[in-house]
């Protein structure tokens, strides 16, 4: 999962500048997201585990 979110990363570099700005925070927010499943998946975070919800 993390290197999908690397992958995303890189694809979007250079596409912000001529973006509109909810691309940009559509692509921030994915990026969270991932990151944080990722990070709840290898430090053993069960089903009902709050850790790395992202804010609304």
């Amino acid at each position: 999962m993390r290197a999908l979110a690397a992958n995303i990363r890189a694809d979007a570099e250079g596409r912000y500048d001529s973006a509109e700005p909810g691309w940009r925070a559509g692509v921030e927010w994915t990026l969270l997201w991932i990151e944080n499943t990722a990070a709840r998946l290898t430090q053993g975070g069960g089903a009902g585990s709050r850790q790395g919800v992202l804010p609304e």
